[in-house]
């Protein structure tokens, strides 16, 4: 199975890195990122429709998921027309698209009321697609723009990195040394040796990130100071540990192994996407916060 799992690894991090590739040589509209984040937010709602179904919800699919792809796309708006402030900052128009999104999720449920039972659970987990995958992909994605968009995609590696580097770090420390569980109802494969493994692993990823792709992106640009990078990897690692905790909770509560068996030794799309959405909004706030922009 660990063989399995390296051999798809090598076919999709390589393919997704080239979509981003020539995303970043398409231009500021990023036309072709806003196509991966569409085409992953739609095979994930239908994934966390399906899961949920097995409960007593029967979240509807079609809306939910075009209103989620509308709150995507309301963080491209102001990097393909010109508006003046505040119209012109992303975050502005992904919160008004997401207030919109859930009237028109209470109108809808209001007009297919007929008997007492089954809508409240129905409209919270349309609520929970809208939120956790719409609004999370959203704000994930203005990584694109937050370092000036020619070193978009530094933002974006960084955080796959950090993230994914926990999970590498997670899953071996806690395969091969970890005996105490981490939260055994939950989660009973995660350790507390691998919740270590989690932060030694997105903590070097993400200075070999960064002191190596730095200058790739902008010649001569310096990587930041060691300490941001270490501080940085070690932040998103945590948060992703407890992304990939709250995807446990979905599946365990709907006694669920996988979101879905789309890819055998990974499970579904949301299994890969769980820790990077997850820390994604966190990611973007440490963008601000530390000293990673050196340019």
């Amino acid at each position: 199975m660990l063989a399995w799992r390296l051999g798809i690894s090598a076919i999709l991090i390589p393919l997704i890195f080239f979509l981003f590739w020539i995303d970043q040589r398409s231009g500021e509209s990023a036309i072709i990122l806003w196509s991966f984040c569409s085409l992953v937010l739609v095979r994930a709602a239908y994934e966390l429709k399906v899961m949920l179904s097995r409960r007593n919800m029967q979240p509807a699919w079609r809306i939910p998921t075009l209103l989620g792809v509308a709150i995507v796309t309301a963080g491209w708006i102001p990097h393909w027309i010109s508006f003046p402030a505040p119209w012109n900052e992303s975050l502005v128009w992904i919160a008004l698209t997401v207030s919109v999104s859930i009237l028109l999720l209470f109108l809808n449920r209001a007009i297919l009321f007929r008997d007492p039972g089954q809508q409240m659970e129905t409209l919270g987990s349309e609520l929970l697609i809208l939120t956790y995958l719409g609004l999370l992909i959203a704000v994930t994605s203005q990584l694109r723009w937050v370092a000036e968009a020619s070193m978009g995609y530094l933002a974006i590696g960084s955080l796959i990195f950090a993230a994914k580097g926990g999970d590498i770090g997670a899953y071996f420390l806690g395969r091969y040394f970890g005996k105490t569980k981490l939260i055994p109802r939950l989660s009973p494969g995660k350790t507390r040796v691998g919740g270590l493994g989690a932060l030694i692993g997105g903590g070097l990823a993400s200075v070999l990130w960064f002191e190596f792709t730095t200058g790739r992106f902008m010649t001569d640009q310096a990587p930041p100071a060691i300490w941001a990078s270490l501080v940085y990897g070690i932040v998103i690692a945590i948060v992703g540990l407890i992304g990939d905790l709250a995807e446990s909770l979905i599946k365990r509560d709907c006694e669920q192994k996988d979101s879905a068996a789309l890819m055998p030794g990974f499970g579904g799309l949301l299994d890969l996407i769980d820790s990077v959405i997850y820390a994604g909004p966190v990611a973007l706030i440490l963008w601000y916060v530390l000293p990673l922009k050196t340019w």
